[in-house]
């Protein structure tokens, strides 16, 4: 692994005495990376969460230290804990810091709905300590050198998030002795902080002998070096005594460093012989002038104070950036992409008796994102299948990180798997495939086309079908009765065969209802919505499970999950029917009085009539019967699926209250 400073002795020193093993939650990002590397430099015993590989920061990781996650999915956190084991937890994980992450849903789940669920997990395991990484954000308005007694005023969500979690570690500190600590980092910097940052933009651009777009030059901040950040982390784990569990410490160096500072000290250290443009960048909503630290507290209690200087840590940054083989791909890389960008696809693919379908479909979906040199995973959905289509998909999973089971402990139905895998899957569109390749897997470039021109729903439009005259009539006369009787303008011809762009899926899975018509759903859902055309192959392997009845069932579900055309046809008839009696009573009694020797012969008129008003009740009662069972369904309020487990990395992991256990073979 590429060293990225020389070693510290003082860290090597406190890094050595943490309890192992070491996780860092969150090594994807700047100050979770190089906490990461740092402490593999010293032990072999540190691992680090990702949410996504490649990460560009970790190059050079050794792949054995790296968990691919999402920690937000209580299934997966509890799978990295069960694998790790730590000992020592320092939780790097943060959404809002930047003036692009606005969305306060995600801000709250990421920063503080995560930690309770963490802190929680890791007590009950009795975790040696948990060092987290608060923000001098907490301090809100008042953050001219605060100390850590005094009281904030937030000023946006990512602060009040950040300030929760300083509030419930503080809790879980004093009244139940869980070691933990709060460190509210300041202005950390150093190599691998996004290029975009004012530390990497004043080293890119002075190494180019000229000074970036700058704001306003009287704005300050408190600029302490990563490798001290990284120290702090340490000695925290080290060095907090017991009846101090549950605080905050200040983590910077209490300079008051400007803006103008910066550009002062980088112009002394590249030689730039221009003069910085100040203003010429637009000042952010949450920009506060005087914005330094007081970390006295840190210095007493931890015996941690900040030991690199602005200037020096400058010069160790542009040292690194130099050392760079290629700079290009470092500002590349670090470039964030922008919230709402199509980049990547979670691929779900509803499995059963399709054992010898899976190795085929993963083959031609692999060939399919090389293409596209999109980001993506592949979600394996076994319901319960007879066959051996869960042991296809451990293999699978065995070499190839991309690819993730779920084994369903019976069969729930195709509508419940992609339920399930829908809320596994952590990219930024879903794509719903049956795993009988009849939706061909190619199809997903046309998808992704769509998708990237602003579509929020692409779906499959069936064009033509490999099947019998009668079935191909079938399918076509069930799309248009269907879309005549439904309130809502379902496409004709379109199956469950779609990409889901990532707001449309989390709206669908707030949707409470138990018994799915995915299709349905997703028109009811709106959006920018619109078809492919396709023609949609015979089954590959073995016999369609699909027979007529089971696609009467299908035509029925459809229709009393997105119609009330069948009530309305019985309260049509029953109206019009009591107007024709009434009509017959009344032409009745006028016979009788005018023609009283007129009458009916026989019992077969009656008969008739009698048979014609019973059917007609049975057929309501029946309709009527139908959406009650479908009322009755709800409220037990049974769970959509049931998983047995989740399959990584080739092995089943068994999910026993909430937590995916590995299953002993």
């Amino acid at each position: 692994m590429t060293r990225i400073t020389g070693m510290d002795e003082h860290f090597r020193k406190l890094a050595t005495r943490l309890t192992g093993p070491v996780l860092v939650l969150g090594a994807g990002g700047f100050v979770g990376a190089n906490l990461l590397r740092r402490l593999l430099e010293t032990r072999d015993d540190a691992y680090g969460t990702v949410r996504r590989l490649p990460a560009w920061r970790l190059w050079g990781v050794p792949p054995a230290q790296l968990v691919e996650t999402d920690l937000l999915n209580p299934l997966e956190l509890d799978s990295v804990l069960a694998r790790v084991r730590p000992r020592t937890v320092f939780n790097c994980v943060s959404y809002g810091a930047y003036s692009f992450e606005t969305d306060p849903d995600r801000i709250y789940r990421t920063n503080f709905q995560l930690t309770a669920t963490l802190v929680g997990k890791l007590r009950e395991m009795g975790v040696a300590f948990y060092a987290h990484a608060g923000s001098s954000a907490e301090y809100g308005e008042n953050a001219a050198g605060p100390a850590e007694t005094e009281p904030s005023r937030p000023n946006s969500d990512y602060s009040v998030s950040k300030l929760a979690c300083a509030s419930l570690l503080s809790f879980y500190g004093r009244k139940k002795g869980f070691p933990c600590a709060n460190l509210r980092l300041y202005s950390a910097f150093g190599p691998f902080e996004d290029a975009s940052r004012l530390i990497p933009a004043l080293v890119i651009n002075g190494a180019e002998g000229r000074y970036p777009d700058l704001v306003n030059p009287e704005i300050s901040r408190d600029f302490v070096f990563i490798d001290d950040v990284c120290e702090a982390f340490a000695a925290a784990a080290v060095n907090l005594p017991p009846e101090r569990y549950g605080e905050s410490f200040n983590v910077g160096t209490g300079r008051r460093m400007t803006v103008a500072d910066a550009a002062k000290a980088a112009g002394g250290l590249f030689g730039i012989k221009t003069a910085p443009v100040f203003g010429s960048m637009p000042e952010r909503a949450w920009d506060l002038k005087e914005w330094y630290s007081n970390p006295r507290a840190a210095g007493s209690v931890l015996g941690w104070t900040a030991r690199t200087s602005f200037e020096d840590g400058l010069k160790r940054t542009a040292d690194w950036y130099r050392g760079l083989p290629d700079k290009g791909k470092y500002a590349a890389s670090s470039k964030r992409i922008p919230a709402g960008t199509r980049d990547s696809v979670s691929v779900i693919v509803a499995c059963y008796r399709d054992e010898p379908a899976i190795p085929v479909m993963y083959e031609r979906l692999k060939a399919v994102f090389a293409r596209l040199g999109m980001d993506y995973e592949i979600i394996f959905v076994n319901d319960n299948s007879p066959d051996n289509s869960e042991k296809a998909i451990m293999d699978i999973s065995r070499k190839d990180s991309h690819v993730i089971g779920i084994s369903h402990s019976r069969n729930f139905g195709s509508q419940a798997a992609f339920r399930s895998g829908m809320e596994m899957a952590g990219k930024a569109s879903c794509v719903l495939l049956d795993g009988d390749l009849q939706d061909p897997p190619e199809l997903i470039a046309e998808f992704a086309e769509k998708w990237r021109e602003g579509y929020d729903v692409v779906y499959g439009r069936r064009r033509k079908r490999e099947a019998s005259l009668f079935m191909q009539a079938a399918y076509k006369l069930f799309y248009r009765v269907f879309r005549y009787f439904s309130y809502l303008s379902i496409p004709e011809d379109a199956g469950d065969c779609s990409l889901i762009d990532r707001k449309v899926v989390n709206c669908l899975l707030k949707f409470p209802e138990r018994d799915l018509f995915l299709r349905g759903l997703r028109a009811f859902a709106g959006f920018r919505q619109v078809g492919v055309d396709y023609v949609r192959p015979a089954r590959m392997f073995g016999t369609t499970t699909n027979s007529l009845i089971r696609n009467i069932w299908w035509a029925k579900k459809g229709i009393f999950s997105f119609s009330y055309a069948p009530l309305n046809l019985m309260s049509f008839l029953g109206s019009l029917l009591l107007l024709i009696s009434l009509l017959l009573g009344v032409l009745q009694a006028v016979a009788r009085v005018l023609f009283p020797g007129i009458a009916p012969r026989g019992a077969t008129t009656l008969l008739l009539v009698v048979l014609f008003f019973g059917a007609v009740n049975l057929f309501a009662t029946a309709m009527l019967g139908e959406y009650i069972g479908k009322i009755f369904e709800e409220v037990k309020r049974r769970p959509m699926f049931i998983r047995r487990g989740i399959i990584r990395d080739g092995e089943i992991r068994e999910v026993i209250g909430g937590a995916q256990i590995p299953r002993t073979r």
